[in-house]
């Protein structure tokens, strides 16, 4: 997805993983933002912008070790766009793989295989952000992972669970999420369908992940569009 020919102002990027893991919500957000989104894991030597010729960066989820550099060397430059775009305070929202890759360019370790949580779960918020801010203190949102990594050095924790302790947090400019908040009723459809979401899961576990999605998402995707909205703020702010 490509932004129309002629729209104003500095690009949003959004790096994808898997062709599947799409911004769904975060799009909707930055309407009438330019969005480029390009897939850059695999390529040792990807051409990506300078922060300074961006208004936000959003990385998104996937299946891949954040730090599995030899598997797939665009993570290391992935991680890199990443450092320097906090420096440069730019808005940045990072999505389960993308929230990993985050911590990692900030200092922070992976563990890998660390807990798994998958489906609909309540996480604690216990830290404050616009973006958290409208899903009160302990929503159902949606778990995809089993890797975990620790609270950057000079971060701020917003939210966590028993088996992940770091769900959320905030760094400068930066915010980064365990959890899909940009999975929609479509979306998680699409992933429901997906051999490559689903591997692993019994017939049983789709089923319940869909059930609770048709429970919880109507109302988590309105608290979820009021919270994006003051990041969509901030990258309109920059563009």
């Amino acid at each position: 997805m490509v932004s129309e020919p002629g729209a104003p102002g500095r690009p949003v990027l959004v790096l994808q993983h898997a062709p599947w893991e799409g911004p769904g919500l975060i799009a909707e957000a930055l309407a009438g933002v330019p969005l480029v989104v390009r897939t850059v894991v695999d390529d040792a030597a990807p051409d990506l912008p300078r922060p300074q010729d961006l208004a936000g960066l959003v990385v998104m989820g996937g299946w891949q070790d954040a730090d599995d550099d030899a598997g797939h060397p665009g993570l290391r430059a992935e991680r890199d766009l990443l450092a320097r775009a906090v420096d440069a305070d730019l808005p940045v929202l990072g999505v389960c793989l993308g929230m990993q890759l985050l911590a990692l360019a900030l200092g922070a370790p992976l563990h890998r295989r660390h807990g798994t949580e998958i489906g609909f779960a309540p996480v604690g918020v216990v830290g404050e952000h616009p973006v958290l801010a409208p899903l009160g203190a302990s929503p159902a949102v949606l778990h995809w992972h089993s890797d975990a990594v620790d609270l950057p050095g000079g971060a701020t924790l917003l939210a966590r669970t028993t088996t992940t302790p770091v769900q959320a947090f905030r760094a400068g400019s930066a915010l980064g999420l365990q959890f899909h908040l940009e999975v929609d009723e479509a979306l998680l459809s699409t992933w429901l369908a997906e051999p490559g979401m689903t591997a692993g899961l019994t017939p049983s576990d789709v089923a319940r992940t869909r059930a609770d999605g048709a429970r919880h998402l109507p109302g988590l995707t309105a608290a979820t569009r009021a919270g994006l909205s003051s990041f969509a703020d901030a990258v309109r702010d920059r563009g």
